[in-house]
């Protein structure tokens, strides 16, 4: 922002301040207004107003997820109506920080707090940070919290009887005495996730008394195996997801089981769990064809019969996960998707053997159809992209990492003006021209992947950057031709978070200058490799970046 610019902000905030008729607003009337300011920025903007529009969001504040534990009392004081607290990002956050902040003080009316990754945090932290005052708390995230053992989980589950949600994923010293005190005491979760812990069947045992337990996640539980499934079918038919993928020893006949005594599952992820489905599992199918939107069978060893009694078994699929399946072909491909109109998103990474026919299937079955995953389909050309985008025009994220794609085939996708997400890395025939297509009509695009894609120059991201003002993420490590002229389209971009410039030996301090002085969301920014910026690039991101974390 110029000197200029500034000076007429400064009038206009101080002419709103005196406004006779601002002034007179009430909080309530406030925060009606704030509650139609969406952006970030924009609230941002809007506290810098007058001391009334900063009471006023102040008191209306819901959210908050501060960057340092010793300011966490002071926000915590000055924020009464939070609902929602996220602590993932403070740094060595421990029992001592959490004893000061007083979590569950008096009036608070916290609903969901979240100590992700906050390894130094214990049983002391959480009885400290008054959880057990907290009884209205609905949702506690501990994923990575090293500290919290059996006890910890109990202090969660005496003083938290509301509790809803709750994962303890990467809590590596809790065990089946905790999970069994837990289900004792919060009859009414709703979801939980065990995932990476050293639970065994017991657990299962414990968590099958749920009666109203719907989300169920154990992913990496290797103590867990076809009689925990079987325990967990002859518990209260409440699940509607389950996840048990890398469960490396449970089978498909535990999966099986499963299905029998859960007749309302919509979600069934089992990604790298067993190597084959049997046709015990496929049988099963059948009994929840009804209620199944979501199949993930990533990893599995697969035939075109196989497929076939998937499609004709699971007519209601939206999202269907097959990525590094061994055996999917073209046949099998269009067998699943001939009674599947309704998918929406469809992982076929790694699926080596499908060519341009397979597309003709989606694009001819699947109208609806919005995240398509295609990396390393090398036997993929434009052809199959032409009918894919005439067929599927409000394609929103497609993955084309290491694919044969071309410009011919970025023309096709521009016809998806709806795109949010394209990955185009490794893809080495990819020019300027293809980026224009893109750039052209595809306006609403947030995410662009072009890592390795080596023809690319300048020209291609000033093409971007016109065309596409909505990005937020951008990787272009060795993209090796890309220069200052580049970073300088690029700070036009105002919204951009993530940039990936890893290997940009072209790239100098000046062009990081422009990036700092124009992009003013960047939040995470990569260098490495990038030989010719020297310390006035990192003064600049240190000037003018004030949102950079990483």
């Amino acid at each position: 922002m110029s000197g200029d610019e500034e000076e007429e902000w400064g009038r206009r905030r101080r002419r709103i301040a005196g406004d006779p008729v601002t002034a007179a607003l009430s909080a309530d009337l406030l925060a009606l207004i704030l509650d139609r300011v969406a952006a970030a920025r924009d609230r941002k903007a809007w506290r810098l107003v007058s001391r009334g529009f900063l009471r006023a969001e102040a008191l209306h504040r819901r959210a908050l997820r501060p960057l340092r534990r010793d300011a966490l009392p002071r926000l915590l004081r000055r924020f009464p109506a939070l609902e929602l607290l996220d602590l993932s990002a403070c740094p060595a956050l421990d029992d001592a920080s959490l004893a000061a902040a007083a979590l569950g003080g008096a009036g608070r009316r916290l609903r969901s707090v979240c100590l992700a990754r906050a390894s130094g945090v214990g049983w002391r932290g959480l009885e400290a940070a008054a959880v057990a005052d907290a009884a209205g708390l609905r949702e506690l995230l501990l994923d990575k919290c090293l500290g919290v053992t059996d006890v910890g989980l109990a202090k969660v589950a005496v003083g938290c009887p509301a509790l809803d949600r709750l994962s303890v994923k990467w809590c590596l010293e809790i065990s089946d005495i905790g999970i069994d005190l837990l289900a004792k005491k919060c009859p009414d979760l709703r979801s939980l996730d065990i995932s990476y812990i050293k639970v065994t069947n017991e657990s299962l045992r414990s968590i099958s008394s749920l009666r109203k337990l719907e989300d169920l996640a154990m992913v990496g539980c290797y103590f867990i195996d076809d009689d925990g499934m079987r325990i967990l079918s002859r518990g209260c038919n409440s699940f509607q997801s389950i996840d048990v993928s890398r469960c490396e020893n449970v089978s498909s006949g535990g999966l099986a089981s499963l299905l029998e005594g859960h007749h309302l599952l919509r979600s069934i992820n089992a990604r790298d769990c067993v190597s084959e489905l049997t046709s015990c599992f496929l049988s099963k199918l059948s009994v929840i064809s009804n209620t199944l939107n979501i199949l993930k069978l990533d990893g599995f060893q697969l035939s075109v019969s196989a497929l076939k009694i998937i499609g004709m078994s699971c007519k209601n699929l939206v999202e269907i996960g097959l990525g590094k399946c061994k055996g999917v072909t073209d046949e099998g491909i269009s067998e699943l998707v001939a009674n599947c109109a309704e998918l929406r998103t469809i992982n076929l990474v790694c699926c080596h053997l499908l060519t341009d026919d397979a597309l003709f299937s989606i694009a001819n079955n699947c109208k609806k159809v919005e995240c398509l995953g295609l990396e390393s389909c090398s036997l993929i050309t434009e052809k199959g992209l032409d009918q894919l985008t005439i067929c599927c025009s409000s394609v929103k994220e497609l993955d084309l990492t290491d694919c044969n794609v071309n410009d011919a085939g970025l023309k096709c996708m521009s016809r998806c003006s709806e795109l949010t997400a394209l990955k185009l890395g490794l893809c080495a025939s990819i020019s300027d021209e293809g980026l224009a297509y893109i750039g052209s009509n595809c306006e609403k695009l947030q995410e662009l992947d072009l890592y390795r894609c080596t023809a690319v120059t300048d020209n291609g991201l000033a093409a971007i950057a016109a065309g596409c003002k909505s990005l937020k993420r951008l990787n272009l490590c060795y993209c090796t031709q890309i220069s200052d002229t580049g970073m300088k389209h690029l700070s036009c971009l105002e919204e951009l978070t993530d940039l990936e410039l890893r290997g940009l030996v072209r790239v100098t301090s000046s062009g990081i200058t422009s990036l700092a002085m124009g992009c003013k969301s960047l939040v995470k920014l990569e260098l490495k490799r990038c030989y010719s910026v020297d310390d006035a690039g990192l003064w600049a991101l240190a000037r003018y970046s004030e949102n950079l974390r990483q």
